[in-house]
């Protein structure tokens, strides 16, 4: 099946806050903070400050990167399609526009880790959560293209 890398649009909202969600309920370490329903407005609000790209498949969202100047805040693909080059597409959109990137990562996200790490993204700093929503320590990664 094709994916196409696009801007999200305001449709787009549903089904990323969908792919949020189910991350966050499946992920058994991480306190689930929020409703579905604050997770969609959530998702609204940053796709109406055009800091959303999706990957479409057949016209639907299955994967979004959420970003703001250099910081990337949010890289999410559904669950059934992980593995197969969404999020590394998704990633290589924002480098392609980006000299340098950031990003925080749980330190218990071992895959997200691995991920991060195999793009190129260095660990630069570490904390123990006490800075973020959820309390989790977590990594702080930067990447460049300027090395």
């Amino acid at each position: 099946m094709s994916t196409i890398i696009r801007k999200a649009r305001v449709e787009d909202a549903v089904p990323c806050a969908r792919i949020l969600g189910d991350w966050f309920t499946a992920t058994e370490w991480l306190p689930r903070l929020h409703t579905p329903a604050e997770d969609l407005a959530f998702l609204r609000r940053l796709i109406g400050r055009n800091h959303v790209i999706v990957a479409d498949q057949n016209g639907i969202a299955v994967g979004f990167l959420a970003r703001d100047g250099r910081d990337l805040s949010h890289l999410y693909v559904t669950a059934t399609l992980r593995g197969q080059g969404i999020g590394s597409a998704l990633l290589d959109g924002a480098k392609a526009s980006s000299d340098h990137l950031e990003l925080w990562c749980f330190q218990a996200n071992e895959a997200a880790r691995r991920f991060y790490q195999r793009h190129g993204f260095v660990a630069a700093e570490t904390t123990d959560g006490a800075d973020n929503e959820e309390g989790v320590p977590d990594v702080r990664y930067l990447w460049s293209n300027l090395t």
